[in-house]
């Protein structure tokens, strides 16, 4: 059995207790191949937003994910790493703070991989994953990591629908449940913020191998290394009016009131949607 201490930053997040069944990892986790694939040459950085739903980072593109803190009330402690200063370091400077057990610096680098990816639009259905859900989990067993707004419509279509969440509420389901149910399910929607929490490689690796996989949300870095661990089809966000989404996330917005992103959704090879 793994000890806590030797334990994934994903496993110690189900399993706080420390006794995970799952043995150690040494494969090379999908943020150390997203980091990797990267560009060689220093992308500047040129601009840096934290608001309190979404983080931006402004390099080649836009790049968002969603803005995690701390548990604990008026946490002092908690403290990003050049506060003030990030805009003066590259891209793939940025990149490397997705790795940080910090929440939020954890953050910053997710929004900065995904403002380096090159995104060949032709290869994607512009699509909201909602959509996508429903069309695919249809009378079927569907697990849902994350809360999402369409889950009441999303109900009515499927068979059983089982949500997942780190902070449950209502029929929601707590995150250590995430063994029981994601096996079992026919359709598996995890949010791309569990790159953020580190959380989404261990939970990709409980979907059974005949489950469409579907990774979703502005977080979703939208590069094929997710398809190569497990994804079957992905789908996010891409920033085409920067300004409008930088003014939009500076003073609060939620996702449904940012304007200025087109939603994409691309299948791994072989997979079509309808």
């Amino acid at each position: 059995m793994t000890g806590l201490s030797d334990m994934p930053l994903w496993q110690s997040i189900l399993f706080p207790d420390g006794k995970s069944p799952y043995p150690t990892m040494t494969r090379r986790t999908i943020l150390e191949d997203l980091i990797a694939r990267l560009p060689k040459e220093p992308v500047p950085v040129r601009s840096v937003q934290a608001g309190v739903h979404w983080i931006t980072v402004c390099s080649r593109s836009c790049g968002l994910a969603t803005t995690l803190t701390s548990d604990k009330p008026h946490d002092h402690t908690t403290l990003v790493r050049d506060a003030g200063h990030l805009h003066t370091k590259s891209a793939q400077e940025l990149a490397h703070y997705a790795l940080s057990d910090n929440p939020l610096e954890a953050g910053i680098g997710v929004a900065a991989i995904n403002s380096l990816l090159e995104v060949n639009e032709k290869d994607a259905v512009e699509m909201n994953a909602s959509e996508v859900l429903v069309n695919h989990g249809a009378g079927k067993d569907v697990a849902l990591v994350g809360h999402f707004p369409f889950i009441p419509r999303l109900r009515k279509a499927v068979a059983n629908l089982w949500v997942i969440e780190q902070h449950p509420t209502g029929d929601d389901h707590p995150a250590q449940s995430a063994e029981e149910f994601i096996p079992r399910a026919d359709v598996v929607a995890l949010t791309g913020s569990a790159l953020i929490n580190h959380t989404l490689d261990g939970l990709l690796g409980l979907c059974r191998e005949d489950a469409l996989v579907l990774v979703l949300g502005p977080s979703t870095p939208l590069s094929p290394v997710l398809f190569e661990h497990g994804a079957t089809i992905i789908a996010g966000a891409r920033v085409i009016d920067e300004p409008a989404v930088l003014l939009a996330t500076g003073q609060g917005a939620n996702f449904r009131q940012v304007t200025g992103v087109r939603l994409l959704a691309f299948t791994r090879p072989k997979v079509s949607l309808p």
